[in-house]
């Protein structure tokens, strides 16, 4: 049988076991939901870091063909980033005008895009950062 004091020894021990796992609790759960919000961020900018170099590819492969001009790679690039949903973003291309390239000549696309409009959540680590990818290819 079970004397008095051994039951309330028992609910001290349940009630303080609680009282731990609750303090562990409000301490542990928002350094996890930190980490948890950095790795979304994060991935997040791998993304649109691949984003920007699929599109400055593919304005590259649009300006070497011949007759091509700096208006269609622009076309493509926008068609392809806004897609995405990729705000903020500037395209560049080297030479300027693409339709002046002979066979063999280089043909550079640069697309940047700032990462705080492209955020999840508002720029917080990646406010002031901007994103660039260039691609080089030869004139056909």
């Amino acid at each position: 049988m079970h004397t008095p004091s051994k039951h309330r020894s028992k609910n001290l021990i349940r009630k303080r076991s609680l009282g731990v796992a609750v303090v562990e609790l409000a301490v542990c759960l928002p350094v996890l939901a930190a980490i948890l919000l950095v790795t979304i961020e994060t991935c997040l900018m791998f993304q649109l870091q691949q984003n920007l170099c699929l599109t400055a590819y593919e304005g590259a492969r649009i300006g070497i063909i011949p007759g091509s001009n700096d208006g269609l790679i622009e076309m493509q690039c926008k068609m392809l980033l806004d897609d995405r949903d990729i705000k903020g973003y500037s395209i560049a291309t080297n030479p300027a005008d693409p339709s002046s390239l002979s066979p063999g000549e280089l043909l550079q696309v640069t697309v940047s895009a700032t990462c705080g409009p492209n955020s999840a959540f508002g720029g917080l680590l990646y406010k002031e950062t901007t994103l660039s990818e260039s691609v080089t290819l030869r004139a056909e």
